[in-house]
């Protein structure tokens, strides 16, 4: 292979890869989308959940005032019951036993009457509660809506960068050896998107960060063959002249 032949090569193939860590990086960002969407999802889901919590709260308060309205209901007939029964006794002992009883189902009936009003009060309280968290869930759902947009927004940014840097790299490849860009792609799937690399001034690999012996720089400098680091397998090139 003539030395100005492979120079060009490397220079698309450097060429190639920053567009290729470019597609990487927003490849990589678009995939996390989804999941950033879900966990505003998630977290919404669980803010609403707080108000079904609240709603049930209602219900049962709601349930447990009926039922106690119902056993007041049956206290104060029973009551009705034993005071008709009053003028039908024949002595005075029947007729206090009678009154007791009278007493203890009134103290029964009182004391439900309290728990009515207890729940009365909650009831109030949580409805009061539930109007505070509708108006709260409202602004939290803007704000869910709003960043949910962005990530959309985002991810539209990145499909047409994607598209056009997709196009972009279709321009190079003609100009690069099958051969070469068979390795070359070889390389990018197995090192993070991340196949070519330049040798900085102190000799050292960019993708490993290891020394790069002085007989391997003569061997880039001589432009005959593709030259990889022996501990990353990237393929090396000097920025000077391959500039």
């Amino acid at each position: 292979m003539a030395i100005t032949n492979l120079k060009a090569q490397l220079a698309s193939l450097v060429q190639l890869q920053t567009l290729d860590t470019q597609i990487y990086a927003l490849e990589n960002e678009k995939e996390a989308k989804p999941q950033e969407v879900k966990t505003l999802e998630d977290a919404f889901e669980q803010k609403k959940q707080n108000l079904a919590d609240l709603e049930k709260e209602l219900l049962d308060q709601q349930k447990q005032r009926k039922e106690r309205e119902l056993e007041l209901g049956s206290k104060e007939e029973g009551m009705k019951k034993l005071q008709g029964q009053l003028f039908q006794l024949k002595t005075n002992k029947e007729y206090q036993a009678m009154l007791r009883q009278i007493d203890d189902a009134r103290a029964d009936a009182s004391v439900i009457e309290d728990k009515i009003l207890e729940s009365l009060e909650a009831i109030d309280k949580i409805k009061a509660e539930i109007e505070k968290e509708k108006v709260r869930l409202q602004e939290e759902e803007k704000i869910f809506n709003a960043h949910k947009k962005t990530i959309e927004d985002r991810t539209r940014e990145i499909d047409a960068r994607l598209a056009e840097l997709g196009a972009k790299r279709k321009q190079f490849l003609p100009a690069i050896e099958k051969k070469i860009l068979s390795q070359y792609e070889r390389i990018l799937a197995s090192r993070d998107a991340l196949a070519i690399v330049r040798v900085i001034n102190n000799n050292t690999c960019q993708g490993c960060n290891m020394f790069v012996p002085p007989q391997v720089i003569n061997l880039i400098k001589m432009y005959e063959h593709i030259i990889t680091c022996e501990i990353c397998n990237r393929m090396l090139y000097i920025e000077e002249e391959a500039s």
